[in-house]
């Protein structure tokens, strides 16, 4: 089973690049759903992603309702700056899906209602800021379920 990054609706093609980059590095699938708001072939998206591109185990959904018929999810983690409780505090598997928003308006507003008891956020002490960048963000809490569930070794890639 594969940890699962998804990004819904994302709108910022060097930030989808980049998070592509880092799920062949972790090998997780990338989950894309749409609206996107830049086109996959885009000269950022492959910039950010470099020549990692075309290893990404990309799966492409036309809508929230598609991508959950698809892959009907068992255990899901919502990202927001709007929940209180850590990502730290979520008990990782593997097979997991973690679920990212938009870059501007994050997730739906029907989300925090629906899926509140599975809402985490990344805690920020700082006063000047409203959110990490969402390649960060998916990075921060990609490394933490690796960590747990057993998936990082000592050392790093030498070939």
């Amino acid at each position: 089973m594969d940890l699962n990054i998804v990004l819904l609706a994302p709108e910022i093609p060097q930030n989808t690049g980049s998070i592509g980059r880092m799920c062949v590095c972790i090998d997780a699938r990338l989950h894309l759903i749409k609206p996107m708001a830049f086109s996959l072939d885009e000269t950022h998206l492959r910039r950010a992603g470099l020549d990692y591109w075309g290893n990404v185990r990309l799966c492409i959904h036309n809508s929230w309702d598609a991508f959950m018929e698809q892959e009907q999810p068992e255990r899901m983690m919502f990202a927001s700056t709007k929940a209180r409780t850590p990502y730290y505090r979520h008990c990782f598997r593997l097979g997991d899906y973690l679920i990212f928003g938009s870059e501007t308006s994050g997730l739906p507003v029907a989300f925090y209602t629906k899926y509140a008891d599975h809402l985490y956020c990344i805690p920020m002490p700082g006063r000047h800021a409203r959110s990490h960048n969402l390649a960060s963000a998916v990075a921060i809490i990609a490394y933490e379920a690796l960590r747990q569930i057993g998936e990082l070794s000592a050392t790093g890639r030498t070939d």
